[in-house]
């Protein structure tokens, strides 16, 4: 079973369900009317940072669940918790400003590099392997 990898999936998209809500929040207390996604540069920010999240869902999810799968649920959670703590790290920064992103950038990306290599390697070494 996966339990802990399930649980981690679950966090990282309530993680992207509080950008959304930033987004929203932002839009109203900046007066930013859809469809505009500029004009005040905390929005901008605060935009960038869901968006950003959005981009790396579709590398994390599933290099997550091919790592629990073939290598342990328990290190795929460790390190699907790293990635929500780099993605944390790189909204604390960017809402401060933008170039404070980059600590929590290179942290989710080096989780979710780790994570995909595992996804594919494994697979891979047990093709080659019998």
């Amino acid at each position: 079973m996966f339990h802990f990898t399930a649980i981690v999936t679950c966090v990282a998209i309530l993680f992207y369900y509080f950008t959304s809500m930033m987004v929203g929040n932002a839009r109203r207390k900046f007066g930013i009317k859809a469809p505009a996604v500029s004009g005040n540069p905390d929005f901008e920010r605060a935009f960038r940072v869901q968006m950003n999240t959005l981009e790396w869902l579709p590398i994390f999810l599933p290099s997550l669940w091919l790592f629990a799968i073939y290598i342990s649920d328990e290190w795929a959670a460790v390190l699907g918790l790293i990635w929500i703590l780099g993605r944390i790290l790189y909204l604390t920064g960017y809402s401060q400003a933008a170039e404070k992103r980059g600590m929590g950038f290179t942290i989710q990306a080096l989780a979710a590099t780790a994570l995909w290599l595992g996804a594919l390697g494994a697979p891979i070494w047990r093709l080659v392997h019998g």
